[in-house]
């Protein structure tokens, strides 16, 4: 009987205890999903089962700036003074112009880097820096070589307000407002389907050796489009110049990587640095393969569109109705080109008609 009493009074310490403890545990374990649901956001998981940022995913919402915060990035891009890149960056820079001071833009200034080593016409209506091409032959007749260089030279020479900067190139159109898609030490980029560091492993590691690390560490990308923190740049760019020329010099690598060997340097020189990029599917799109503008950033107008008039494509084949830039090497295209047939692509829809809005409103256009 007495311990019953005992235990009769002892029970409403008992019970505060017993809810006391429930409550504790249950915090835990809510901290500990809370918790781990933020990880599985943030980091994944190496071939060692230890947790490490992972930046080849688009950046967590959770992790992402305040939307008040601005980090404006500076607009560049290569260019020749051949008519074929004139008119092009003509374009380009149309319609940046148009975009760049939209509420959810984040462009900041813009620059053509001209490597052709002396000004152009372009110079009073495109802010422009002038640099010096490669010493003669040193390119072998791949232009592209030059780039890594002018941007060595425009970051030594150039004043640069912005801590970010956008490599772009002539024939990329903004549809929408640009972003900072970039996330401190990570750099953005667009992945390239045939940018394939792994299958290219024998190549690749001629200048990426075993000891700096997997080859997964070479992003599959080009050099534009990225934005980048310039610092960062100013480290990568001439270890992306040497790699491309040493790239260039070597015959089995030139064979293999041909058009897209500067791509390559790119990657690898950065992976050296230890850079690794958030890849954006988002950034761009590449009619006529892209087929739907969605809520992409740029239009990447590189290969050739052309359709039968029932709207088929006719790729390999000239078609019946086509765009094609290089249909226009020696000088700009005509303004209000036909649009394409009915059946065909938004995608290239679209193109046509910024095409044409940005020829309609460019003073002097047959001038290019």
């Amino acid at each position: 009987m007495c311990g019953r009493k005992a235990m009769g009074r002892a029970s409403p310490v008992l019970l505060f205890l017993l809810a006391l403890l429930f409550c504790f545990a249950t915090y835990n374990v809510l901290t500990m999903i809370r918790h781990n649901g933020i990880i599985k956001n943030l980091v994944g998981a190496n071939t060692n089962g230890v947790l490490v940022p992972d930046p080849i995913i688009e950046m967590p919402e959770n992790v992402k700036k305040p939307k008040h915060v601005r980090s404006p990035f500076h607009v560049a891009l290569t260019a020749t003074d051949a008519p074929y890149s004139k008119w092009q960056c003509r374009i380009m820079y149309y319609w940046y112009k148009q975009k760049k001071d939209s509420p959810d833009s984040e462009m900041g200034g813009f620059t053509r880097i001209l490597h052709s080593g002396s000004p152009d016409n372009l110079m009073d209506e495109i802010p422009t820096m002038v640099v010096d091409p490669l010493p003669e032959g040193l390119d072998r007749g791949y232009v592209v070589l030059n780039r890594p260089w002018a941007f060595v030279q425009w970051l030594e020479k150039a004043t640069i307000e912005e801590e970010y900067i956008l490599m772009a190139e002539p024939d990329h159109i903004f549809i929408r407002p640009l972003p900072n898609l970039a996330h401190e030490r990570y750099p953005a980029a667009f992945p390239f389907f045939y940018i394939k560091p792994e299958q290219n492993e024998k190549i690749v590691r001629k200048f990426y050796p075993e000891e700096h690390g997997p080859v997964t560490n070479v992003d599959p990308i080009g050099n534009s489009p990225v934005i980048i923190r310039k610092d960062l740049l100013e480290k990568i760019a001439p270890t992306w110049m040497n790699v491309s020329l040493k790239m260039k010099q070597d015959p089995e690598t030139d064979k293999v990587f041909g058009w897209v060997l500067e791509m390559y340097a790119y990657a690898v020189a950065s992976a050296l640095h230890g850079v690794q990029h958030i890849l954006r599917k988002d950034f761009m799109l590449q009619p006529p393969w892209d087929l739907e503008t969605g809520k992409k950033f740029i239009i990447h107008y590189t290969y050739g569109c052309d359709y039968n008039l029932k709207g088929e494509l006719t790729y390999g084949k000239i078609g019946e109705w086509r765009f094609d830039k290089r249909s226009h090497l020696r000088g700009p295209p005509p303004r209000n080109l036909s649009l394409p047939p009915p059946g065909v692509p938004e995608s290239v829809v679209t193109l046509v008609k910024m095409v044409n809005e940005a020829t309609a409103n460019i003073p002097n256009w047959d001038t290019s």
